[in-house]
């Protein structure tokens, strides 16, 4: 991990940036793998799980039987810390949900919102390295509170065909409508477009490699929408003298061991607490089963001594991390200055994997910088917001004549002409 002590402000876009990746080669291949799944569908989907995934499908579509064998795989206790953690993020966000107000602007001009539910969503949910069931968790129990009708689900299988059982437990409690063996860029594809067995759906969920969020772009410029821009996992974590150094090390490591091209971020007011975590890091990494994963990831890491909590702060804010840790005395005044980051963590017992899993925040949140603009997933991903306006003669005559005026002065004279009318109609 690379150590930078009291840097200047000037240097610190050149601290802040994340891995660089050249995508030129990698959005051809995506662009050419997604026009064949739009010409060809299931037949294409099924070649690339052969190419990609060394699987030769029969079907995509994961069968009842498949679904209830695999609850004989899943141990009790997982079972229960599934159904736990979805209760916790059920809890979460059922209290999310849009509570509609009438507001009359003008005596007899009424307007509200109602929020609707996106009718048809696809998730993907990766299954190579780590099959992440808790994210089946995170994108389709909002989806089912929002009243999406129809909620698509596609993962990758092994080379014998089949899917993580942990993916079809947790896709059950959640409510997924159809679950389907796809993975990659074809996956996305296949919900983009439609196939013969993939229903077409308006809005994609889900993170996954740089492939997958290629092809999630790309798809977004004309055929469905997505719910962020998003790229490798990340954690930043502020910490002063106070903190704990073996936790902090634990929450380096923890998002380490995601992928090779993850990050984690450390500012600190604390010289003895640098020290204290690389020993930490060491002495952890050593009992990590993906161990050269999170030594890779730790190549992109930096760990940064400021000069006090208020450039930890600007720092931390200029990154705006996915994961954001925070591990000093005044924790909450600490926060009350955080304008941008994904999720939060406050305190030295909240670790980032307590919001991966089981407290009941989601963990799909913007990364690479998006903090600064997007928001993770909630329920309000899930929903459109449509307003409505009713105006009475009394509203015609109070905004009738600005309206005129001003699409006159737009020279849009059909849009005066549409009020003229009504207001003519009430002499």
């Amino acid at each position: 991990m690379k150590i930078i002590r009291y840097p200047e402000k000037s240097e610190w876009t050149e601290i802040v940036k994340r891995p660089h990746l050249d995508v030129s080669t990698l959005n051809e291949t995506v662009a050419s793998v997604l026009s064949d799944v739009r010409q060809r569908g299931d037949e294409a989907v099924k070649g690339y799980e052969l190419k990609f995934d060394h699987v030769d499908l029969p079907s995509l579509e994961v069968t009842r039987e498949e679904i209830n064998e695999a609850e004989d795989l899943v141990s009790d206790q997982l079972k229960e810390a599934i159904k736990l953690a979805h209760q916790n993020i059920k809890t979460f966000h059922e209290a999310q949900r849009f509570r509609s107000k009438k507001v009359e602007t003008q005596p007899g001009v009424t307007c509200w919102q109602k929020s609707v539910a996106i009718e048809k969503v696809g998730l993907y949910i990766p299954g190579g390295t780590a099959p992440l069931f808790s994210t089946v968790l995170m994108l389709a129990t909002p989806a089912k509170i929002a009243g999406c009708q129809e909620i698509v689900l596609c993962t990758p299988p092994d080379r014998q065909g089949k899917v993580n059982p942990a993916i079809l437990v947790a896709a059950r409690i959640a409510g997924v409508s159809k679950i389907f063996k796809a993975g990659g860029v074809q996956a996305i594809g296949a919900m983009a477009y439609g196939t013969e067995s993939v229903p077409k759906v308006y809005k994609i969920f889900g993170p996954g490699n740089q492939y997958v969020m290629a092809a999630k772009q790309q798809v977004s410029l004309h055929d469905v929408a997505i719910d962020m821009p998003a790229g490798p996992s990340e954690v930043c974590v502020i910490a002063d003298e106070t903190a704990n150094a073996e936790f902090v090390a634990a929450d380096l490591l923890s998002q380490a061991e995601h992928g090779i091209d993850s990050q984690v971020f450390l500012i600190t007011t604390s010289n003895k607490l640098i020290d204290e975590v690389q020993k930490e890091v060491s002495r952890q990494l050593n009992g990590l089963p993906r161990k050269e994963i999170a030594q890779q990831a730790l190549l992109n890491s930096v760990l940064v001594l400021v000069c006090d909590i208020r450039e930890a702060i600007e720092l931390s804010n200029t990154y705006a991390p996915e994961h954001l840790v925070i591990q000093t005395e005044d924790y909450e005044k600490v926060a009350s200055r955080i304008v941008n980051a994904g999720s939060v963590f406050l305190g030295k017992y909240a670790c980032e994997s307590a919001g991966d899993y089981a407290s009941g925040t989601n963990h799909t949140l913007p990364t690479h910088g998006y903090a600064t603009a997007y928001n993770g997933v909630n329920l309000d991903s899930y929903c459109r917001k449509i307003t409505f306006q009713h105006l009475t003669e009394e509203g015609i005559r109070n905004i009738g004549h600005a309206v005129e005026l001003m699409a006159e002065a737009e020279q849009l004279d059909a849009h005066k002409n549409a009020m003229t009318v009504r207001i003519n109609s009430l002499k």
